[in-house]
């Protein structure tokens, strides 16, 4: 149990924005939370799993974890999801039929949008789902906001009877503060009350619904202007009043201590009252938020005159450094003589993100550069999307989750790659097959597709941390459950039987052969791996091997792998039976990191690699 259970109301602790929503969503007599993992949310379920009197699970995926949410406040109770940025756009469906019934008991959102893309595909910003979907927008700026901040999202949205968001960004959930608790609150739960004018939307009853959505948003409009979570600073310095949300407007404070601000707790609906109120005062009104220019415009709209992303950047995050210099500017302020700096850091090796020593993708991404000739590769989410980069160079695409295998079989009926000798291969992980593969590989088969789909099973949510999911055998807490046969799965889905085929990946030999032999057959086929990743507790880890020397040609075949457990230990010139120069890589494995897989065994054809244990009773150093 979670060790915060045990502190009582007022202590203080140390918490990420992610801990502390955590916290609040259990102090508030939450029933029910899902989510499915995404960086920078991920850890929101996480903590909240460890807190008793609650039901906490891992989804399938955000549409699903949201409807379950969605049905517990239906019934009464209060509920709650987490998502990244990403995942709201998987659970917007029935979000924009949500803003028509609106809530029951109270039902929150917390959306975590990467701003700087530290571990994205895009950079959102959530923001917008308020205005489309006609929802409150809360904005905390640190642990103790986004604490308080979601603790009065459930009362919210019950006074108002609507779902409400709570927009974080990667520095709110990551960086800890200091945050005072409080006592979890009981509730009661009345259960799900018959209602089909509220909840069945068919058009006739869903038209009817439109008023009432209307009307709320404009109560919420008129409440945002008394909202005390909006607050209004003063400030001597009226060359310059600002507009700001989220943790942007920490930096802004460094930047400008002195300015009269109001920051926004409520996000949307804007109060265009005390904003404007603001504006008579000071001479230039700036709006500082991050991403896009929301607020500005709406203010533009309403007649004010701002500055705001014609000065200030439209990407990444807001820091000190980079509002100062162009709102000095604005203002006429000069720039202040630069601090002494530091000299610059001494240069060092390049170090590109990799996969684990032993990770089973590796002989995936191996054997696909051997038959890159041969083939066009979709690739997805995950760990193994690393499998576009060196020394791989194995995916030719990553868009979203579950995409590689509607790509595929677009560029299949498209008329295939423009090398017709290709064959078309999808690439994808367990956690990403059961979130959004399914359906296509049922696509797949349904429209008669010649593509092999690879479903890289490593047993976990690998790029998240290692979060359980159907696949694993275990649930969020770590108690066993039902676990998916992806076998099975694929042939009920359509594939025959003997087109799915098993293979280890650490047998590079056989995994050549069987994706050899699939990618020949011109009708939809399956290869699936079958090794856990190296960094749960299902792997076991094996002797691990070594180099030896007088054997090892340097021809550079291990390093080929990719595996960061095998170094370089010297690279010479030498000439070949033709007398053309050539580079020997000699190498050498680092038996703390090496797992045994054997995978580099295969890969070498001179016998130079051993394991350790063998190479002693040899007599060769290790």
């Amino acid at each position: 149990m979670n060790m915060l259970v045990k502190d009582e109301a007022g202590a203080r602790r140390l918490l990420s924005g992610d801990e502390a929503i955590a916290r609040a969503v259990w102090e508030a007599g939450t029933r029910v939370a899902a989510g499915y993992p995404g960086t920078p949310a991920t850890e929101i379920l996480e903590s909240l799993a460890q807190y008793p009197d609650l039901h906490t699970q891992w989804s399938v995926n955000e549409k699903v974890a949201f409807e379950v949410a969605l049905g517990a406040s239906m019934a009464g109770a209060r509920a709650f999801c987490a998502m990244k940025h990403v995942g709201l756009n998987v659970a917007s469906d029935p979000l924009m039929t949500v803003t028509l019934t609106g809530a029951l008991g109270g039902l929150v959102v917390a959306v975590a949008d990467d701003v700087g893309q530290s571990s994205s595909q895009n950079e959102q910003d959530s923001r917008y789902w308020g205005r489309f979907a006609h929802l409150p927008i809360l904005e905390p700026a640190d642990s103790q906001e986004a604490y308080e901040m979601t603790k009065r999202a459930f009362e919210l949205s019950e006074q108002f009877e609507t779902l409400v968001i709570v927009r974080l960004t990667t520095r709110v959930c990551h960086v800890k503060a200091l945050v005072t608790l409080g006592a979890r609150e009981e509730r009661k739960v009345p259960g799900f009350a018959i209602n089909p004018a509220r909840w069945v939307m068919v058009p006739g009853n869903a038209k009817k619904r439109v008023p009432l959505q209307l009307e709320r948003e404009k109560k919420l409009a008129a409440f945002a202007e008394s909202y005390d979570l909006t607050v209004e600073e003063a400030g001597d310095d009226r060359r310059a009043g600002f507009v700001v949300s989220g943790p942007a407007y920490l930096h802004l404070r460094e930047a400008f201590p002195n300015a009269p601000l109001i920051k926004l707790g409520l996000s949307y609906p804007l109060p265009l009252g005390r904003i404007r109120a603001l504006a008579a005062t000071v001479g230039k009104l700036v709006v500082v938020e991050e991403t896009e220019p929301l607020i500005e415009t709406e203010l533009r709209a309403a007649g004010l005159a701002v500055h705001g992303k014609d000065i200030l950047p439209r990407i990444g995050e807001l820091t000190a450094d980079i509002i100062a210099p162009p709102i000095r500017a604005l203002i006429g302020e000069p720039e202040p003589p630069k601090a002494e700096t530091l000299p610059p850091a001494p240069a060092v090796f390049p170090r590109p993100p990799t996969l684990c020593a032993a990770c089973p993708h590796i002989g995936v991404f191996h054997t696909l550069f051997a038959m890159r000739k041969k083939v066009v590769i979709m690739g997805d989410i995950g760990c193994y999307t690393l499998g576009a980069g060196h020394p791989w160079h194995a995916l030719d695409s990553c868009i979203s989750m579950g995409a590689a295998v509607g790509m595929a079989l677009g560029i299949d009926k498209a008329g295939g790659a423009s090398d017709a000798r290709k064959a078309v291969l999808a690439v994808m992980g367990d956690s990403t097959f059961l979130h959004m593969g399914m359906q296509g590989l049922l696509n797949i088969v349904y429209n008669r597709g010649n593509v092999t789909t690879l479903i890289l099973d490593n047993r976990t949510t690998g790029m998240t941390g290692g979060q359980n999911h159907p696949g694993t055998g275990h649930e969020i807490h770590g108690e066993e459950a039902p676990r998916v046969d992806f076998a099975r799965l694929c042939e009920a889905l359509g594939v025959k039987k003997e087109r799915i085929r098993l293979v280890d990946p650490y047998d590079l030999n056989g995994l050549f052969r069987t994706i050899r032999d699939e990618i020949k057959v011109p009708e939809p086929s399956v290869v699936i791996t079958n090794q856990p990743c190296t960094l749960i507790r299902e792997f076991v880890r094996r002797e691990p091997h070594q180099v030896l020397e007088d054997k090892c040609t340097g021809c550079g075949s291990c390093m080929d792998l990719g595996c960061p457990a095998i170094t370089v230990r010297e690279r010479v010139e030498k000439t070949d039976y033709a007398g053309r120069p050539y580079e020997a890589t000699y190498t050498r494995i680092d038996a703390r990191a090496c797992t045994g897989c054997t995978m580099c065994v295969a890969a070498c054809n001179h016998g130079a690699i051993v394991p350790v244990a063998g190479a002693k009773a040899a007599g060769s150093c290790c």
